[in-house]
């Protein structure tokens, strides 16, 4: 459970960073199930013709770059949530054991406990997010997965059913988010209301909106997490490094509110 000073401090501040939230071993079978996965899809990649022939010892990432020069969509097989349109019944989503054992892990479970109760259910809006370095992206890249993120609220992507839900997220590092790889920035403070949102590059805030609050960069290391309230105007950093920053955004609500897509599957996880 968190301590009472960081309770005060989420009341606060509407986030708090986290440091070995998951074990070694929970980040561990996560990268051995999406190599497995990655090795499968991109076997059936190359049968399609979309990727050249695997070169011995090609791991994860390497594929990751074959697949995003070869200019199809990869990310949807990876991501743990379908999209927010165009689904069919052969829509492709990752939800294999380790996914599941990372988003029940007790320990993210006790987080969520301290700071919205006891009955958890684990919310369908969660994604994966695998940003390679935006040096390497093409111009015309905007999607909010694979680039630096705009300035946003969580709550902007929920339905209106969801406006009085009690709802938190956990931002999880897979690997150490650092500000060279494009870590989470936060503006401070506890909000109240939803700030406007327009599209712009991607759904945002623009800048005369934002709170006057500096930013804050939120670095952490692998297994560790940011959490933040679904109305905490968040961002991340372009990532200037030379290599993927990978992490997933993990969301968890009351029971028995709704979800903000209740349209999507969703399961009680404590």
């Amino acid at each position: 459970m968190l301590s009472t000073t960081q309770v005060e401090q989420f009341n606060r501040d509407g986030y708090l960073v986290v440091e070995d939230v998951i074990d070694a071993a929970t980040r561990t079978a996560i990268v051995a199930e999406y190599a497995a996965l990655m090795n499968r899809l991109y076997d059936g990649w190359h049968a399609e013709g979309l990727v050249p022939a695997a070169a011995p010892g090609m791991g994860f990432f390497e594929k990751l770059d074959v697949a995003y020069r070869s200019g199809f969509d990869w990310y949807q097989p990876l991501d743990i949530s379908l999209p927010h349109s165009e689904i069919s019944d052969d829509t492709p989503m990752h939800h294999g054991p380790a996914v599941f054992n990372m988003a029940t892990h007790p320990r993210i479970l006790d987080i969520a406990e301290s700071l919205i109760g006891p009955e958890i259910t684990s919310n369908p809006i969660q994604h994966v997010r695998i940003k390679p370095p935006e040096d390497q992206v093409s111009s015309n890249e905007n999607r909010a997965h694979i680039v630096s993120t705009d300035w946003h609220q969580d709550k902007g992507v929920t339905l209106e059913t969801a406006d009085e839900t009690q709802m938190l997220t956990v931002w999880l590092a897979i690997t150490d988010a650092t500000v060279e790889n494009g870590c989470l920035q936060v503006k401070p403070g506890m909000r109240e209301e939803m700030l406007p949102h327009c599209t712009m590059t991607q759904v945002g805030i623009k800048d005369r909106y934002l709170p006057k609050a500096d930013a804050v960069p939120t670095p952490v290391k692998a297994g560790g997490a940011v959490i933040f309230h679904p109305l905490t105007p968040h961002a991340s950093l372009s990532n200037t490094s030379d290599g993927y920053r990978w992490s997933f955004d993990l969301r968890y609500n009351v029971t028995g509110q709704s979800t903000g897509r209740d349209q999507f599957p969703s399961f009680v996880a404590r």
